[in-house]
C-alpha cells in the first residue's frame, strides 16, 4: 500500500521517494513496523483475552510444573498474524501474486488454529478439534496452495522442479509429463506435486504446533527460521546472488523478503510477552499460522528440502512424538523418551525450563546456519 502510494504514484513528483523501490529498505521497515505493532497493542490484547477468560488449559498428563500455567491468556497468535499481515500490506508490492499466496496460507492455517483454540475455550478442556478434523482442514488448505502454484506454473512464474541441497544439476520435476498428452488424465500429472506440497505444509504446521510447549520456545525458534528464510528469499530473487550461487532465479519471489522480515519483527515482539514466565501463549492460531507461513515461503522459493535444516528443532520435536507413539504401539507400551515432545523429556531429566529453551534456541541457530552454508556447498 505504501509502496504503491509513495513509489509508484508519488515518486515522479518527489524523487527522494525512490528509496521505497529498494527491497532491503522495505524489509527493514516491515520488520520494525511488525515489532512496534506487537509491542504497542500487546498489552491491550492480553487484557482483552483475560477479560473474555480465554485462558490456557493444561493437559493432565503433562509435567506437574506446568499446572501453574493454567489460565494464562492464549490465542496470542491473533496478535502475531495481525503484526505480520499489516506490515506486509503496507510495505510490499501488492501486485505480486506470491505475496497474496503466502498471506492467504497464513490466514488459512491461522483460521484452523483459531477454530481449534476456540473449541478448547468453549468446551473448557485441553483438546479442541479432533485429530481427523484438524488434519483434514490442513490438507485442504495445502491443496489450495498447491493448486495456486500450479496456476502460476502455467503462467511461467513458478517451477515444479525441486532444488536438491548440495547438488547443482539434479533438479527433478514433480510432474508426470507422460500423462500430459492424455486429456482426461492431464490433471493427474500434477498429483506428485500436490502430495508433496500438502505434506510439507501439514508437517511444518504441526511441527511448530508440537514445539509450542514452553515459554518462548516456539517463537524463539521461529525468529531464527524466519531470519534464515529472509536471507534465502532475498538471494533467490536477486539476479546477481542467484546467478553466483547457481540458484533457480525467480525475480518475483524476492518480494516475499518483506513478508519474512515482518514475520521476524512480529515474532521478536511476541517474544517480549511470551518469554518465561509467559504473559500470553500463541495457541494453535499462532503455531499453525507460523508453520504454514514458513512452509509456504520455503515451497515458493524452492527450498522445501532445506526446510528440515531451517527449522531443525521443529523437526526433532515432531520426530520425537512420532517415535514415541510408534514405540508405544509396536513395543507393548515401551517408551523411548520420558515424555514427548522432546522438550518435556529434558524437563523430566532435571533441566530447568529456561535451560531447555536456551539450549534449543542454540540448536535452532546451528541448524539455520548450516542451512545457509548449503547455498555455497553445492
Amino acid at each position: 500500500m505504501l509502496y504503491w502510494l509513495l513509489y509508484q504514484k508519488l515518486f515522479p513528483y518527489f524523487r527522494p521517494f525512490r528509496i521505497f523501490r529498494y527491497l532491503t529498505f522495505r524489509t527493514a521497515f516491515a520488520s520494525l513496523t511488525a515489532l512496534l505493532i506487537t509491542l504497542i497493542i500487546g498489552p491491550y490484547v492480553i487484557e482483552k483475552l483475560r477479560e473474555f477468560q480465554i485462558g490456557q488449559y493444561v493437559r493432565d498428563d503433562g509435567p506437574k510444573a506446568h499446572q501453574k500455567k493454567a489460565g494464562t491468556p492464549t490465542m496470542g497468535g491473533l496478535l502475531i498474524c495481525i503484526a505480520i499481515l499489516l506490515p506486509t500490506l503496507l510495505w510490499s508490492d501488492l501486485s505480486n501474486p506470491f505475496v497474496w499466496l503466502v498471506m492467504g496460507s497464513t490466514i488459512a492455517y491461522g483460521a484452523i488454529g483459531f477454530i481449534d483454540d476456540y473449541t478448547k475455550v468453549v468446551q473448557r478442556r485441553s483438546l479442541g478439534l479432533t485429530a481427523r478434523a484438524k488434519m483434514l482442514l490442513q490438507i485442504l488448505a495445502g491443496i489450495a496452495v498447491a493448486v495456486a502454484l500450479i496456476a502460476m506454473q502455467e503462467q511461467g512464474s513458478y517451477s515444479t522442479h525441486l532444488m536438491v541441497p548440495f547438488v547443482k544439476r539434479f533438479r527433478p520435476d514433480l510432474v508426470w509429463h507422460f500423462l500430459g498428452g492424455i486429456p482426461h488424465l492431464s490433471a493427474l500429472a500434477f498429483l506428485p506435486f500436490v502430495v508433496f506440497v500438502v505434506t510439507v505444509l501439514v508437517a511444518s504446521s504441526n511441527a511448530v504446533n508440537l514445539t509450542d510447549g514452553l515459554d518462548g520456545l516456539a517463537i524463539g525458534c521461529t525468529i531464527i527460521a524466519a531470519s534464515a528464510l529472509t536471507v534465502l528469499t532475498y538471494v533467490s530473487g536477486h539476479v546477481v546472488f542467484s546467478d553466483y550461487l547457481e540458484l533457480q532465479r525467480m525475480p518475483m519471489v524476492g518480494e516475499l523478503t518483506v513478508f519474512c522480515g515482518a514475520m521476524v519483527g512480529a515474532s521478536i515482539g511476541f517474544l517480549w510477552y511470551n518469554a518465561h514466565p509467559a504473559e500470553i501463549f500463541m495457541g494453535d492460531v499462532g503455531s499453525l499460522a507460523l508453520g504454514g507461513a514458513i512452509a509456504t515461503v520455503a515451497v515458493v522459493i524452492k527450498q522445501e528440502l532445506l526446510l528440515p535444516f531451517i527449522g531443525g528443532i521443529f523437526v526433532l520435536e515432531a520426530l520425537s512424538v512420532i517415535l514415541q507413539v510408534g514405540s508405544y504401539k509396536l513395543r507393548n507400551g515401551k517408551r523411548i523418551f520420558k515424555m514427548a515432545p522432546l522438550h518435556h523429556h529434558f524437563e523430566l531429566l532435571g533441566w530447568s525450563e529456561s535451560k531447555v529453551i536456551a539450549r534449543f534456541w542454540i540448536g535452532a541457530l546451528v541448524f539455520a546456519l548450516f542451512a545457509l552454508t548449503t547455498l555455497k556447498l553445492r
